[in-house]
């Protein structure tokens, strides 16, 4: 569990902190009676809900996006936004892809420029380099965030689109399928990753002093400056890690599915900001915790698959994430009693 801060690092010393800490602990559970009622309806509506199979289903296709909530909720944090994280999950893959697949004798031709085994690096390393990209539009170039991410997507999705001619790529390197496929200890590894990589988010924010500058950075930037922090240097390393868990929520997906599809990623962006909405991360910066993150993408994924096991057509799954939004915002607006501008 991490703290809620959003003032100067100063403060975040001594018995202040701590009391903070241990009120903020409870704020962290807060969607946890939401996921227990959802289960309860959920039983209520279908038998099917409670059998392991389908539980294990929901949690294996949270995996994924909760890759790319992990990176979104480190940026909201740090105060900043990163729209593109939905192309990349689309478009490192296929860049990978597209560099180690043969030129011949396959549905996709790719370069065939690297070994196969290359696939998941080069994947990776796409995932840093757009991260970086956005870093250096935001604090070298001084570009508006939202639209040079807004820009980015459009850009990434175009070249997915340009480089797969609007094609999914069914030739998938063993790499990729292994940590989609595989169980560990009964369960897709791919849970046992996030449910890792969580935790260690986590404990960085809560005991890293770097982990904890995010919080003094998205509550206020200047005077984490004047504190000593290297506030550029920490947000841009923010920002290639958000590219490098979306990559990676990349391998996973095609993994998973065995293929990457042509609209790979096309509107999850929405879902990250709901589950970050719902699960307490401010968009203002400063504040949230990487649990309540976690609590939010199972919220989303059990209220579909109960809308799901009850008949309802998934069509309605885009209105039901805008309108979760709208109602966290609304909620949090009168709850903090602070401005959302």
């Amino acid at each position: 569990m991490t703290e809620t801060v959003t003032t100067a690092p100063a403060e975040l010393t001594g018995a202040g902190a701590r009391r903070r800490l241990a009120h903020v602990r409870w704020s962290d559970f807060s969607l946890v009676p939401v996921i227990l009622v959802l289960m309860v309806i959920g039983f209520i509506v279908s038998p099917v809900f409670l059998t392991s199979d389908n539980l294990i289903s929901v949690i294996q296709q949270s995996s994924e996006l909760s890759l790319l909530v992990l990176g979104q909720a480190l940026i909201l944090i740090c105060g900043r936004m990163d729209l593109s994280l939905e192309s990349t999950i689309g478009i490192a893959p296929v860049i990978a892809m597209w560099l180690v697949l043969p030129s011949e004798g396959g549905r996709f031709a790719g370069l065939g420029l690297l070994p196969s085994w290359t696939a998941i690096p080069l994947c990776l390393l796409v995932g840093v380099a757009i991260g970086t990209v956005n870093g250096f539009l935001m604090l070298k170039l001084n570009v508006n965030g939202f639209i040079a991410t807004l820009g980015m997507l459009t850009m990434l999705r175009g070249l997915h689109v340009g480089i797969t001619e609007g094609k999914s790529i069914t030739e998938v390197p063993e790499s990729f399928r292994y940590l989609g496929k595989t169980d560990w200890l009964g369960a897709p590894a791919a849970v046992w990753i996030c449910l890792t990589l969580f935790a260690v988010g986590g404990a960085a924010l809560a005991w890293l002093r770097h982990g904890r500058a995010l919080y003094a950075i998205g509550g206020n930037p200047e005077a984490a400056r004047a504190a000593g922090i290297r506030v550029d240097r920490i947000t841009w390393a923010v920002l290639a890690i958000g590219g490098l868990l979306a990559a990676f929520a990349g391998i996973l997906y095609t993994g998973h599915y065995g293929s990457v599809a042509a609209t790979q990623g096309n509107g999850w962006i929405f879902q990250v900001f709901a589950a970050a909405v719902i699960g307490g991360i401010s968009l203002k910066g400063g504040r949230g915790t990487l649990f309540g993150a976690l609590t939010g993408v199972l919220t989303l994924q059990l209220v579909v698959n109960v809308m799901t096991l009850g008949g309802v057509p998934a069509l309605w799954n885009q209105f039901l994430n805008g309108a979760i939004i709208i109602v966290a915002l609304v909620i949090s607006r009168f709850a903090s009693g602070e401005k959302q501008d």
